[in-house]
């Protein structure tokens, strides 16, 4: 399934994109599949089920996709969203040039967070301010969405916690990230609509091989990354695992899986976003999520 949360002049409510349609799958049930995302995560595999059912019945029906309005796929923000940096080898090295240091492969993941509330949907601005950071940067990434909640999960059942994917766009305030506040990344990596997230939530059957999955960015239409999960050092069965060890992942949190070579920062010259970008972010099998870039009044 394509799950997506959307909107047609009314309240923003789950749907099923079942070819080039929507279907309100609450009302679809009659009440049955819950209207919020996150309700619909954190009711279970029975309403999961009962949602592929009524979308599986529900061909021509809905609205056309082109009508409605897509917002972010969890819009009430999620507990978390956690994110991995230094997670591909290519992006790894670009990054130590840029900053003319020398690190060995990560022996364990890279962890940091995103404050939940710079989540946006696609077709929404991300909001730059000169006053705060001329240096804004594109990061494409597939994101996790954690369906079962766990501690300490094993490896070997790491998957079962996935509820499904999503395109992410980590947007990256580069000077605020290295060089203001110690050097740690929470801030930089967390400015109001610093998270696109998007289109939808592709659930597992529809992804057969999740590690590999061509992953790229474009701005204005020009190819920026271009890569391929394969590439990630610590695949998602390792993240989820490390990630869980003595921390809690509830349903509906989002991880972030890093990205690969080909930002804005690490090349010469360097380039950044400004008010007229658009940003498109695709990862193969998920969708592709576009967002414009405008100046903050």
């Amino acid at each position: 399934m394509r799950l997506v949360t959307f909107s047609a002049g009314d309240q923003p409510r789950v749907g099923a994109v079942v070819g080039d349609r929507v279907v309100d799958l609450h009302a679809a049930s009659r009440g049955d599949v819950p209207a919020d995302m996150l309700e619909l995560i954190r009711a279970g595999s029975a309403a999961w089920e009962q949602a592929r059912r009524v979308a599986a019945g529900a061909a021509g029906q809905g609205l056309p996709l082109a009508q409605v309005r897509l917002h972010a796929p969890i819009l009430r923000p999620p507990r978390n969203v956690f994110a991995l940096g230094w997670n591909y080898l290519d992006h790894l090295q670009e990054s130590m040039r840029a900053r003319g240091e020398t690190r060995d492969l990560p022996q364990r993941p890279v962890f940091f967070s995103k404050v939940a509330d710079c989540v946006i949907g696609p077709g929404e601005p991300i909001a730059i301010d000169p006053r705060v950071s001329q240096q804004i940067d594109w990061e494409v990434e597939l994101a996790v969405v954690v369906g079962r909640p766990g501690k300490n999960i094993a490896r070997a059942n790491a998957m079962e916690h996935v509820f499904g994917y999503s395109v992410a766009n980590d947007v990256s305030a580069r000077d605020v990230q290295q060089r203001w506040h110690g050097g740690q990344w929470l801030k930089g990596k967390s400015l109001d609509t610093f998270c696109p997230l998007g289109p939808w939530i592709v659930t597992p059957d529809e992804v057969p091989n999740v590690q590999a999955l061509r992953i790229t960015s474009r701005i204005n239409g020009q190819t920026m990354q271009d890569s391929n999960t394969r590439f990630m050092i610590f695949d998602l069965p390792t993240i989820i695992a490390e990630l869980s060890l003595g921390l809690t992942l509830q349903a509906g949190d989002v991880i972030l899986t890093g990205t690969p070579e080909g930002v804005g920062y690490a090349r010469t010259p360097p380039i950044f976003l400004t008010a007229g970008d658009v940003a498109e972010m695709e990862v193969e099998s998920i969708g592709v999520l576009r967002n414009p870039v405008v100046e903050r009044e």
